[in-house]
């Protein structure tokens, strides 16, 4: 049956419980309390009527100042929940109360990366004899192991946390965090042929569709149109979008810079000559190179953390980071946006907030032309 989306109703922010989690004094991951949260609160609400299928959730911004939390957790909470069947999301319209007594009338959504992560850790613990008590490898390993993001193989290994098979020791060490308590069963219908895990998702998909709209209709250091504009021209939602942009980030196709900058194409996508940005040259100007100096501070930063910290303490404030570093807090900003996007560490709001370890980082290979001409060690290279 259609929804019908006039008579559609929006909860309001306040309707949600007064009484939210309790962040400090628990070891599990806020995503998983902030589901349990959610899940009871539905539970409850549409016992009393207070709510029913298809109302529409507040914004997951709105979620985050109300729990003091990041977007990017409220997120991941929210998707938690959907795999419950408590939730639903529809493009252009938010995120809707599903009729969780009847999972047929669910959205039925296709299989995503993460599911295929899922399936493919659970595939590799059992080719090689993973030990019941002993550790896994880590998020990193796994990660270069599948050839997938850290942050896919995090997700994945929270919802295996949080389906009873792996726990979380909260170790000092890369490679003893993650143990494993319980031997997988793949079941019949999840995928287990690793060379599908490479298949196209709707991410992948579109972000192949973007790039030949990129190569059609922008020319290279041209601002590319903002992500709202975008989802409306290919008709789905701006986090699709963004996790799109992610990946043309990572291939060097586009530069995100920050404030009225925006995205900028950096390269044609179907071109492997070498024409793309002045900046990105050996040759750039002070002025140009000065866009990656925070990779040069996010070394810092790895080096920092290396050190003096262990995975689940709080890291300084940016502006503490700034004076120890003597650059600008936007730097330190940027640095630690770019581990957080690894999932090294992870921000927090409101009265206990701040910037928190959750793996030890370590220091990808660079391209040493993006910094070089501002580094004064090597003026005389």
């Amino acid at each position: 049956m259609p929804i019908d989306i006039q008579n559609q109703r929006k909860i309001d922010i306040n309707e949600l419980p007064k009484e939210i989690p309790d962040f400090t004094s628990s070891f599990e991951p806020k995503e998983s309390l902030i589901k349990k949260w959610i899940i009871n609160w539905i539970l409850s609400a549409v016992k009393s009527n207070k709510i029913k299928e298809n109302d529409i959730l507040p914004k997951k911004s709105e979620i985050s100042d109300y729990l003091g939390v990041s977007v990017g957790t409220v997120q991941n909470a929210i998707r938690f929940v959907e795999d419950e069947g408590f939730l639903k999301s529809k493009q252009k319209t938010g995120t809707l109360i599903s009729d969780y007594n009847n999972p047929v009338s669910n959205v039925i959504k296709s299989t995503s990366k993460r599911d295929k992560v899922i399936s493919a850790i659970k595939k590799q613990i059992i080719d090689n004899r993973y030990k019941i008590g002993k550790p896994i490898p880590s998020t990193r390993k796994m990660s270069e192991a599948l050839s997938v993001s850290q942050n896919t193989t995090r997700l994945a290994y929270e919802f295996l946390m949080r389906e009873g098979i792996i726990y979380s020791r909260q170790s000092r060490g890369n490679d003893s965090n993650w143990i494993l308590k319980e031997i997988p069963h793949i079941s019949d219908n999840e995928i287990v042929n690793f060379e599908k895990l490479t298949g196209d998702t709707l991410v992948d998909k579109l972000t192949k569709d973007i790039k030949v709209y990129l190569s059609k209709n922008c020319q290279i250091g041209e601002k590319i149109l903002s992500h709202e504009q975008l989802a409306q021209i290919f008709n789905v939602s701006v986090k699709t979008i963004h996790d799109c942009f992610s990946i043309l980030n990572e291939e060097g196709i586009v530069i995100t810079r920050r404030g009225k900058y925006g995205t900028i194409l950096a390269k044609n996508p179907f071109d492997n000559s070498y024409n793309e940005l002045k900046e990105n040259s050996i040759f750039a100007n002070a002025k140009d190179a000065s866009l990656y100096i925070y990779q040069k501070i996010e070394s810092k930063l790895i080096n920092l953390i290396k050190s003096e910290y262990n995975p689940g303490d709080k890291l300084p404030s940016m502006q503490d980071l700034s004076e120890k570093f003597d650059v600008s807090t936007n730097t330190i900003r940027k640095a630690l946006m770019n581990l957080a996007k690894q999932g090294f560490i992870t921000f927090g709001r409101g009265r206990f907030g701040g910037t928190f370890l959750i793996e030890i980082p370590y220091e990808q290979e660079r391209q040493s032309y993006q910094w070089i001409s501002i580094n004064p060690d090597y003026n005389n290279f």
